[in-house]
């Protein structure tokens, strides 16, 4: 559990500053999108979350807005995360720094690394948490086997990918040779580099993080629980596109012992990435043999009401725009607009 209590905006800085809210889906008033999924439903929720709070709010679904410095902007909320081209996610910080723009969120440098999954398991390794063996295959590098680690079964996904992605499963060197290519070839993203790694039967354990008062603090974990230890999980189920009510469920994480090993593995790889505001990081979890992996992070994650965050609120007794509030004040308090003493 947080040891603060939510953080608020003064009434003051309400009414003073205009913070610019950039999304995809910002301005969707329909049901779920035939290609976003639930990501559009979120940004919609965001969207009227912010205006709840009372704030100053404009609205953008692009990058256009700040090709050229926005007039009367005093901070940016980017979710613009997913903007369909390689390394999108890196935009909209560069952006505002070249525009001289504060926002939500770490810095493009390192959103890029937390965002390249390779980098990011390599920061973890260095940092003395254990993670699975993995290869990378960088598009245009040659795809060779010599690095493969070995394994009955593969996980090959595209390096900075996110809610699953293009990910795909192989069983040996032909499989995983065939797969990489696809996502190097993939016309529809323009090509992207490839992670391979074994697969590691499990279930996630997700790990949301804000940050208060200038410390990161770890909300209640939750598990995505597998009836079926073996499936992979697939963009369309975590988009809502497909039925998925039978394959997995999202429960609080309450195995003590476990939770303590994975909060003492968070703080060590969270380091790497401070200040970040918020983050989920991600472990794959053996609960039968105890065994726990580092897989990923992502910083600037979805914050959606019914997806890990808004769960993990609602665990610590927060409602959804509280947490809103909480994440957008310590921004606003650490790039100096508002004090929150």
């Amino acid at each position: 559990m947080p040891k603060h209590s939510p953080l608020a905006i003064p009434s003051a800085a309400k009414e003073a500053l205009t913070i610019l809210f950039v999304a995809k889906n910002a301005l969707w008033e329909g049901d779920i999108h035939p290609e976003d999924g639930n990501h559009a439903l979120y940004h919609r929720e965001m969207r009227e979350v912010l205006q709840s709070l009372g704030l100053k709010l404009e609205i953008a679904q692009g990058h256009e807005v700040l090709f050229d410095p926005p007039q009367g902007v005093d901070f940016v909320f980017p979710l613009l995360n997913r903007a369909g081209f390689f390394n999108s996610e890196m935009l909209v910080p560069l952006l505002c720094e070249r525009a001289g723009l504060p926002y939500l969120g770490a810095n493009p440098i390192l959103r890029g690394t937390s965002d390249d999954k390779h980098f990011a398991k390599r920061a973890a390794a260095i940092a003395g948490v254990p993670t699975a063996p993995w290869a990378i295959y960088r598009k245009g590098a040659p795809i060779t086997p010599d690095k493969l680690p070995g394994a009955a079964r593969y996980v090959v996904k595209p390096n900075n990918s996110s809610a699953s992605w293009g990910v795909a499963d192989a069983h040996d060197w032909t499989g995983v040779a065939e797969a990489v290519r696809r996502i190097h070839e993939d016309p529809a993203n323009g090509g992207q580099d490839a992670i391979v790694e074994p697969f590691l039967e499990g279930s996630d354990v997700e790990v949301p993080v804000v940050t208060i008062r200038g410390e990161p603090e770890i909300l209640p974990m939750l598990i995505f629980r597998q009836a079926d230890p073996s499936h992979l999980r697939t963009y369309y189920e975590k988009r809502d596109l497909v039925d998925r009510s039978q394959k997995y469920s999202l429960d609080p994480f309450t195995d003590e012992a476990l939770v303590a090993r994975i909060e003492d593995m968070t703080r060590k790889v969270w380091e790497e990435y401070r200040p970040f505001d918020y983050g989920r990081f991600e472990f794959r979890v053996n609960e039968t043999s105890g065994e726990v992996n580092f897989l990923e992070l992502n910083l600037n994650c979805n914050l959606w009401s019914k997806k890990v965050f808004g769960r993990a609120a609602q665990m610590a007794g927060w409602s959804q725009e509280e947490l809103i509030e909480t994440i957008l004040a310590e921004a606003l308090a650490r790039h100096g607009l508002i004090d929150i003493r």
